[in-house]
C-alpha cells in the first residue's frame, strides 16, 4: 500500500486493527453513478458520532442517504435539521428520502408528527417522506387494509402541498394472505399513483417468495426508489455485500426503467465478520461498477 492511500484510508477512519481493506474500496468512487446509503446500516455507530460517521459513509462512495428515526425532540441523531443537512453538504451528500415513523397517523389519525417530517424533509432538502413500516393493529382484515389505503392517500396530499411525496417500504408481511387478498396488493391498486410511489426492498420482496420483475412489469412507473440488500446464500434470513449473496440484481435492475427507478439504495442490516465500513465500500463499488445503475 503507498503511502498516498494509506494517508487516505487513515483520515477516512476506514483502517481497524487487523482489517483488510477491500481492493474494491477506492473504485468506489470511479464513474458518476448516485448510489445511496440507507443509514440504518450504520445504526449502531451513528448515536455516537454522527459526524464521523457521515463523513466515512462519504468516503465509502455514497453520494446520497436516506435517513431514519426522525424526531422533533431528538433530531437526527442529537442534530435539528438544518445542523444535520449542513453535515451532509459538508460531505458532498444529499438526502432524497426519509424513512419516518407514521404509527400515529395510521393508528391514531394523528397529524402533528407528519407535519414535523414534513418540516425537517423541506429543511434538509428531501423529496420524499417514506413509511418504513405499518403498525400491525391496522392490519388484520381486508377493510383495514383499505383503510390504510386510503389514510395513504390523504397523507400524500398533505405532503404534496408542501412539495413531498409519500412512499412506502415494504418488508415480507404485505404479502400475507388475508380475506382473500393481501395488504400489498391492495395498497398498490388503491393508492394513488400519482402521489405515493412505492420503494421496493428487494430482499425482502425476495424473502417473502414474490418476484421484482413481475411486480415492476404489472405497476410500471410505480417503484421510484429501491433498497439493495443481498440475501447470505448459506442463512438466508440475512445480508451481505451487495453481489455476495443470491439475489440476481442485474436482471432485477435490467428493468429499472419499466419500474421507474430514479433512486438506488444500498441497506444492510448485518455484518458478518467484517468491518462496516469496508462493507458498505464493498457494496457502493459493486453496484456502480457491476450493476451500473
Amino acid at each position: 500500500m503507498n503511502q498516498n492511500r494509506r494517508k487516505f484510508l487513515k483520515q477516512a477512519g476506514i483502517i481497524s486493527a487487523g482489517a483488510m481493506i477491500a481492493p474494491q474500496l477506492l473504485s468506489a468512487k470511479a464513474g458518476d453513478k448516485v448510489v445511496g446509503l440507507q443509514l440504518y446500516s450504520l445504526r449502531d455507530q451513528l448515536p455516537k458520532d454522527v459526524k464521523g460517521v457521515i463523513a466515512k459513509v462519504a468516503a465509502a462512495g455514497y453520494k446520497e442517504v436516506e435517513t431514519f428515526g426522525y424526531s422533533k425532540a431528538g433530531g437526527f441523531w442529537g442534530l435539528d435539521a438544518k445542523a444535520f443537512s449542513a453535515l451532509l453538504k459538508a460531505n458532498g451528500l444529499k438526502t432524497p428520502s426519509g424513512h419516518y415513523g407514521m404509527d400515529e397517523y395510521f393508528v391514531h389519525g394523528k397529524t402533528g408528527d407528519l407535519e414535523s417530517y414534513i418540516d425537517a424533509a423541506n429543511i434538509t432538502g428531501m423529496e420524499y417522506i417514506v413509511v418504513p413500516s405499518i403498525n400491525g393493529e391496522v392490519l388484520k382484515s381486508a377493510d383495514q387494509f383499505k383503510m390504510v389505503a386510503d389514510k395513504m392517500n390523504k397523507a400524500a396530499e398533505i405532503c404534496k402541498k408542501s412539495g413531498l411525496k409519500l412512499g412506502y417500504h415494504n418488508h415480507n408481511f404485505e404479502w400475507k394472505p388475508v380475506d382473500g387478498t393481501t395488504f400489498y396488493d391492495t395498497l398498490i391498486n388503491n393508492t394513488d399513483p400519482a402521489l405515493v410511489n412505492m420503494e421496493m426492498d428487494i430482499f425482502w420482496v425476495v424473502r417473502a417468495g414474490q418476484d421484482p420483475v413481475k411486480l415492476f412489469e404489472q405497476h410500471p412507473g410505480r417503484f421510484t426508489l429501491c433498497h439493495i440488500k443481498d440475501r447470505d446464500k448459506t442463512n438466508t434470513d440475512i445480508n451481505t455485500e451487495i453481489g455476495k449473496g443470491s439475489i440476481d440484481f442485474k436482471t432485477i435492475l435490467s428493468h429499472a426503467k419499466t419500474a421507474g427507478l430514479k433512486h438506488f439504495i444500498v441497506e444492510q442490516e448485518n455484518y458478518i465478520k467484517i468491518d462496516p465500513y469496508v462493507s458498505i465500500a464493498e457494496s457502493a463499488a459493486y453496484v456502480k461498477n457491476v450493476l451500473h445503475v
